[in-house]
Order: C-alpha cells, then sequence, then structure tokens
C-alpha cells in the first residue's frame, strides 16, 4: 500500500523531501545533529504507518474526486473553495499528528498557520484541488518533527541515566 500512497502523492506533486525540508525547518533548533537525512528517514518512518496511509489515500481521493466533480455539488463546492469552516481537511491532518502525541499537534498548528514551503505552495496553487494534501502534508511533517523530538528526548534521557534507576 505504501507504493500506491507514494505514487498517487507524486502524481499531486508532493514529495517525500520537501516534506523532510518542513521537518527540518520545525526541528532545526531543537536537534543539535538534525540532518536532511534524519528528516527523510522520519518522514518515511511515519508514511510506514498504516494510518497514515489511509488518510493520505482518503484526504487524496476527495481532493481528485472535487476535482473531477465525482462528489454531490455541496460537498464539491465545499472542497473546491477550500471553504474555512469545512475543517475535515484538519480532522484528517490530525489523525497523523496525535499518532506521536501533543508535539506533533502543535507542529501541525503552525505549518497549518504559516503556510511555508511545500503546505502553502499547496495552498496557494490553482492548478489543482489542494484541500486535504496541504493539511495533510502539514500532519506528515509535524509526525515526523515529533518523532525525532521524540527521539531526541530519548537519546538526551538515555545520556543522562534514568532518574528511576537509584530509587
Amino acid at each position: 500500500m505504501k507504493k500506491a500512497v507514494l505514487e498517487l502523492m507524486k502524481e499531486r506533486k508532493i514529495t517525500i523531501e520537501k516534506i523532510a525540508e518542513l521537518v527540518f525547518i520545525l526541528q532545526k533548533s531543537y536537534y543539535e545533529n538534525l540532518s536532511m537525512e534524519l528528516c527523510l528517514d522520519a518522514v518515511d518512518t511515519v508514511l510506514d504507518k498504516r494510518d497514515v496511509q489511509h488518510a493520505i489515500l482518503t484526504g487524496l481521493a476527495l481532493d481528485i474526486a472535487a476535482e473531477e466533480g465525482h462528489l454531490p455539488k455541496v460537498l464539491e463546492d465545499i472542497i473546491s473553495r477550500d471553504e474555512a469552516l469545512y475543517g475535515i481537511d484538519e480532522v484528517l491532518g490530525m489523525a497523523i499528528t496525535n499518532i506521536y502525541g501533543t508535539i506533533g499537534v502543535t507542529g501541525f498548528g503552525y505549518l497549518d498557520k504559516t503556510k511555508i514551503g511545500l503546505v502553502g505552495e499547496l495552498d496557494e496553487s490553482r492548478e489543482q484541488v489542494n484541500t486535504f494534501a496541504d493539511d495533510l502534508v502539514a500532519a506528515i511533517a509535524a509526525a515526523a518533527a515529533a518523532k525525532l523530538a521524540h527521539s531526541a528526548k530519548r537519546e538526551e534521557e538515555d545520556e543522562k541515566g534514568s532518574l528511576f534507576r537509584d530509587i
């Protein structure tokens, strides 16, 4: 299934490299030895999760269906216009970010608000419907950044030793 997800993402001009750039932006101030390789690996790990794959397939399918006129007219209009009060696109993104806890949610909110990098490119594009795509990208990047943050914290704790070791 991951192969199908990656192919669909590619068709929609979503690359792992551009998502990794967002991860780097989110984590560069907090992760001393951060590299693009670590960011790419984190994105790849997030994309390995079946729940993430399902969310991506669902969201992109809805974007495509709206684009092609295969949805009920009222829903097609809402998705095609990226109606501000619709919110289901953010809910789908939140399902991804919650995999790595609340830090993922804050990263998602930041990317959703600032629209930097690929998130902004998708949001501003008029070539295709990207109502779900921009939020999915923000969510994947935020989840990958959260994964890195958890890994860095675990490494830091391992270096210091467990607080409970002497109890």
